[in-house]
């Protein structure tokens, strides 16, 4: 388990480049955080470090935004998702193994979620600008993403 604390939106986009650096292009990230914690900042920097830089942005009421870059990004939000039915419904198994998942709201989903996703826990603290990560499944990288 890695641990990483951000104290800026530009720190956490940051991170979310490192990540991208070691991917692969058929990965799971699994994001669970409350709203604000920072998310899709964390998927903007993702993004851009793919190689996409055109607005990422909250997938909250389109389900699932698609960033094509180095690899395809399906940026998914399931804050909605409150059943097998409902996640079935978002088409997100169709998208496994075609490119780089990104889940925002893993909470909903967490039955779903193979043990090879990779995990990472945003927490807020009384500092509004800083956030401390917890990722697990990339402890052989932690020495590129700290």
């Amino acid at each position: 388990m890695i641990r990483f604390i951000s104290k800026s939106v530009k720190e956490t986009e940051e991170l979310g480049k490192r990540i991208a650096s070691i991917l692969k292009g058929d990965e799971v990230i699994a994001m669970f955080g409350d709203l604000g914690a920072g998310k899709t900042a964390f998927t903007r920097g993702l993004a851009s470090g793919l190689s996409f830089d055109y607005g990422v942005s909250s997938p909250t009421f389109a389900i699932v935004n698609e960033y094509n870059g180095k690899y395809n990004i399906y940026h998914f939000d399931m804050y909605r998702i409150t059943s097998e039915d409902d996640l079935y419904s978002t088409g997100f198994y169709d998208y496994l193994d075609t490119g780089v998942i990104v889940i925002e709201w893993s909470e909903n989903i967490e039955y779903a979620l193979d043990d090879k996703a990779i995990r990472i826990t945003i927490n807020k603290t009384d500092d509004e600008s800083m956030r401390i990560f917890t990722i697990e499944g990339l402890d052989e990288y932690e020495n590129i993403i700290t």
